[in-house]
């Protein structure tokens, strides 16, 4: 694309805007780990970019469950293990929590500076990314006139074709994935009434939980399930271009955006590297590859929309006013509170699994 080419052109600003003793360090640590709940293969072209534009830096990256990196973020602090240099995850809210309970360090830069104020806290943790919650469904069994593009419709497409859908709807499991926790919990607190009335008609139809989005996305595209619901966007969207038989859908009345929130550790052995990698996530450049691969937009309100294909950009423009980016900060920290996350989730297995006494 040519915005994209003008983006990769420009970009080595990243590098270029780097002080040479902050580059000569990060090539003397010559390593930057990330912990990240993000999939290699997804990454992999920014790991690559990453390497190719800083010879003698390499990334070793960890790709984990966003509830398996939170623990072993933790459990490595308590064992006086170092691992992480950076931590890098869409569980906006767990990574929200490392930050507040002091795991993170601060970092201001050009790159950082270019950030929307929602996407930025404390100077500790940063979004990278623009991440639109979807709802996915097989084109096969679900004609496009059917399609719902809001909850109401939503909820009275369930009401009307009860014996089509059951047994096969699908969600996140918020007990078992911190994505789903942090998607339902923001979506609940969006329209209460409206989310818990489609939890129930879900639960009614006996819906499935998961803790991934590739196990919602490839029991659609066999046809095992007709629509999965708070789907992350960047994973369908990718998935929908390569597989025709998925369709990719944003509520017009709201749409919930999220964004992998990435820190530096605050006892990082690789501290250089891990400020020349998390720039690099910031970049211009970095924001091109991010939104090609991950197959949405930049989180930069000045890389407009390079990288991301036409029917990302378009969707964009048309749905602007629906979205709802998550803002990054201590409003997030609600439902880490031991209390008030057991609540919420025995009224979301009450809503979703009736036959299960709360």
């Amino acid at each position: 694309m040519a915005v994209f080419g003008l983006a990769m052109l420009c970009a080595g600003s990243a590098l270029a805007r780097q002080a040479p003793d902050a580059r000569e360090a990060a090539v003397r640590e010559g390593v930057v780990v990330v912990y990240a709940a993000a999939d290699q293969d997804v990454v992999q072209p920014i790991l690559d970019d990453f390497e190719a534009l800083h010879p003698g830096i390499r990334v070793e990256y960890h790709d984990l469950s966003s509830n398996e990196l939170y623990q072993r973020v933790v459990d490595e602090r308590a064992a006086g293990t170092l691992g992480a240099d950076v931590v890098w995850s869409s569980a906006m809210d767990l990574q929200v929590k490392l930050v507040n309970d002091g795991y993170a360090q601060p970092h201001r830069s050009p790159e950082t500076a270019a950030l929307p104020r929602w996407a930025v806290w404390k100077d500790e943790a940063f979004g990278t990314t623009y991440e639109p919650a979807a709802i996915v469904y097989n084109k096969r069994l679900l004609t496009e006139a059917e399609v719902p593009d809001t909850h109401a419709e939503l909820i009275r497409l369930l009401g009307e074709q009860p014996s089509r859908l059951l047994g096969r709807l699908a969600s996140y499991d918020p007990e078992r994935s911190g994505l789903g926790l942090l998607l339902h919990t923001q979506d609940a607190q969006a329209n209460p009434i409206v989310f818990w009335q489609l939890a129930r008609r879900m639960g009614e139809l006996g819906l499935e939980q998961h803790s991934s989005s590739r196990d919602m996305l490839d029991r659609l595209a066999a046809g095992q399930l007709v629509l999965a619901y708070n789907v992350l966007g960047s994973y369908a969207h990718k998935r929908a271009r390569s597989e025709a038989v998925l369709g990719v859908v944003w509520p017009q009345d709201y749409t919930l955006v999220l964004s992998r929130v990435a820190f530096i550790a605050r006892d990082a052995r690789h501290p250089a590297a891990a400020r020349l990698w998390l720039d690099h996530l910031l970049s211009p450049r970095g924001q091109a590859l991010l939104a090609e691969h991950l197959g949405l937009l930049p989180v930069r309100a000045d890389a407009g929309t390079a990288g991301a294909d036409s029917a990302a950009a378009l969707l964009h423009e048309n749905l602007r006013h629906a979205f709802r980016p998550i803002r990054i900060g201590s409003g997030l920290l609600t439902y880490q509170d031991q209390a008030k996350r057991q609540a919420f989730l025995r009224q979301w297995d009450a809503a979703t699994r009736p036959s299960v006494e709360p």
